[in-house]
């Protein structure tokens, strides 16, 4: 009986969580990077002591948004790499992804991504940058693994796949965030141009015997 009871509460708690990040989306949405705890309570419904209660501070709010849209992020990335297309199309797929993700929900990755104007966030000195970077370096990890996964890159392969996830997650932000702030050609155009620019040792790279090939 108390197994059960508290799998239920198990259950509702997460619910609940699970909603809150809802409300916490919607007004992200809305109000960008200066979304605040305020704002986000008001929009659930509660106080924003019981948010505090569910997520600690703005940093654990943070850091569970964080952890729910690069989930996504990674889920679709490893559809477009698995992509039943040639090495090219499946690289430039893979780009257009990202890049379609952040010009899709623009407010979400400028909150997860750049602090308010202010440099700070006035609720307890919370610093985006801060918070920012772990998100990156797992983004970099995850690609890393899927590299080594589909490339045969020699006895140093797994350093080198590091490298290269890092990097080219490195690439994807910078430049996704300029063409996101100044839109100086289409997606498209943008998705080509990066691309060229991975189109060097990597299309010389042999493809790991019995894998799908990246």
């Amino acid at each position: 009986m108390e197994t059960t009871q508290r799998t239920d509460q198990e259950r509702s708690a997460e619910r609940r969580r699970r909603e809150l990040l809802e409300a916490a989306d919607r007004v992200v949405l809305r109000d960008g990077p200066g979304a605040s705890m305020n704002a986000i309570a008001a929009e659930a419904g509660i106080t924003k002591p019981i948010l505090y209660r569910h997520f600690g501070d703005k940093g654990g709010l943070y850091r569970a948004l964080a952890v729910r849209h690069t989930d996504a992020l990674l889920d679709a990335l490893r559809a477009a790499l698995d992509a039943p297309n040639d090495r090219r199309e499946r690289v430039e797929r893979t780009l257009d992804t990202y890049l379609a993700a952040i010009e899709a929900r623009p407010q979400v990755y400028r909150f997860l991504m750049h602090p308010p104007e202010s440099g700070k966030d006035a609720e307890q000195g919370f610093d985006v940058g801060l918070h920012s970077a772990p998100l990156l370096r797992r983004l970099g990890e995850e690609l890393a693994l899927v590299i080594a996964e589909r490339v045969d890159l020699g006895p140093e392969g797994q350093e080198l796949a590091r490298v290269w996830g890092h990097g080219i997650v490195g690439m994807m932000h910078a430049a996704g965030d300029w063409w996101l702030g100044e839109r100086p050609c289409s997606r498209a155009q943008l998705v080509r141009s990066l691309a060229d620019l991975l189109w060097g040792r990597l299309a010389e790279a042999g493809d790991r015997v019995g894998g799908p090939g990246f």
